[in-house]
């Protein structure tokens, strides 16, 4: 806002999507910090916020998920598996949970169906979330990205190729909220 909308050292115009990815970053700050109370975890989930915030805006352009924030991400659930060290079996299972099904689909569609970025990710995240999250989330990602998906594609002219890095980021993002939640919401209506 001092800046006017300017870069500080060229004065060229920015695009209104800085303001709004930093203001909606700020939202999602003060949503983990209201649902996870202020806690390491709520700290951590909020740079993963960030990191998963990032990703998706460049992989809704690019098609290509930064190798430097799956690094990130990685680093924060290294950060957690030391915390949770005498638990740690949930969260390295879950590096393995959804990534090594997304490697096989990968491997056989030779890159057409998914991409390494979003293996990748799904690796980090669940080594940060755990299996039980990492699994829900790619759940989650998956209805989540074929409905919005369909439905831009029935009211715009959307391509048929589909960034996967912002439903996946989405179904993390709602799984370290609601997950253990919604996990335990169907386990009991299947006991």
């Amino acid at each position: 806002m001092l800046l006017k909308g300017r870069c500080r050292n060229c004065k060229t115009k920015l695009s209104i999507q800085y303001p709004f990815i930093e203001a909606l970053n700020g939202v999602l700050y003060l949503v983990i910090f209201l649902i996870i109370g202020f806690n390491y975890l709520a700290v951590i989930y909020c740079l993963l916020a960030s990191a998963l915030l990032t990703l998706s805006v460049i992989d809704l352009k690019t098609y290509e998920i930064p190798f430097g924030i799956n690094v990130f991400i990685l680093a924060l659930g290294l950060v957690r598996l030391a915390f949770e060290w005498p638990n740690y079996l949930p969260y390295v299972i879950g590096f393995f949970a959804v990534s090594v099904f997304l490697e096989i689909i990968l491997l056989l569609s030779k890159g057409r169906a998914i991409g390494g970025g979003d293996v990748k990710l799904m690796a980090v995240c669940g080594l940060l979330i755990g299996y039980k999250l990492a699994i829900l989330a790619f759940i989650l990602a998956c209805i989540l990205g074929s409905i919005i998906h369909l439905l831009r594609m029935k009211f715009t002219d959307a391509e048929n190729v589909l960034a996967m890095g912002p439903y996946l980021s989405l179904g993390v993002f709602i799984s370290i909220l609601f997950g253990n939640e919604m996990i335990n919401w169907y386990i009991g209506l299947i006991w």
